[in-house]
């Protein structure tokens, strides 16, 4: 799909398969969500540049490489996407870190926002929105839209899977915004969960139902 970039290195395929059993327990589910956030940041990030600074090590000077350009900053949608800004700040960071707490409407079953944070400067900051599940897109979409009306300008979404119908909606929502993500999975079942999936992640990071 255009703008989908599905990282199907076998190592990020092998930690995805553990977390879709359902024996396995929250402890490991945690550190495996903090273990594969990393890797899907690090191929989010592939397109970052350098530039060269001089530096002295042990034997030498030389011109080295570090990183240039914009800022960094990790937009988790509380409050699964908290265990993936906390393992890729671990790698960045000096990256800034905002919140979006989000809520379905009882009645409407649209996304309310109740919380948001941002880092000042978002039209200045290479933005990541950070959410486990991309299902039916809605939660994804509003926050992509908060993010704009605040300024962001070049954001892109990471999630462990993805629904067909959920990236079909957010592409038509946010044709600029490229999706991460470890798998796309078949379809979104009668209650909007993904399917085969791996069940709720923020359950199942916590350890509550």
């Amino acid at each position: 799909m255009k703008n989908t970039h599905l990282i199907n290195h076998p190592l990020v395929q092998h930690k995805l398969t553990i977390m879709r059993d359902k024996n396995t327990g929250t402890k490991q589910f945690r550190e495996l969500s903090k273990e594969l956030s990393q890797l899907l940041g690090y191929e989010a990030m592939r397109h970052l540049t350098n530039s060269y600074m001089e530096i002295d090590t042990p034997l030498t000077k030389m011109s080295a490489p570090t990183l240039s350009g914009k800022k960094l900053a990790l937009i988790p949608i509380l409050r699964a996407g908290l265990v993936m800004s906390d393992a890729i700040a671990d790698f960045v960071p000096h990256a800034k870190i905002g919140h979006i707490g989000l809520y379905r409407d009882p009645e409407t079953h649209l996304p309310i926002e109740y919380y948001s944070k941002f880092p000042t400067e978002l039209d200045l900051c290479e933005v990541f929105v950070l959410d486990p599940m991309l299902a039916t897109g809605g939660s994804a979409i509003a926050a992509l839209s908060i993010l704009k009306e605040h300024g962001a300008k070049n954001i892109k979404f990471v999630c462990f899977l993805a629904a067909p119908e959920g990236i079909a909606k957010l592409h038509e929502s946010h044709p600029d915004v490229d999706i991460y993500t470890a798998a796309i999975d078949e379809k979104l079942n009668e209650n909007s969960y993904i399917v085969p999936g791996l069940g709720d992640a923020g359950d199942r990071i916590f350890g509550t139902k």
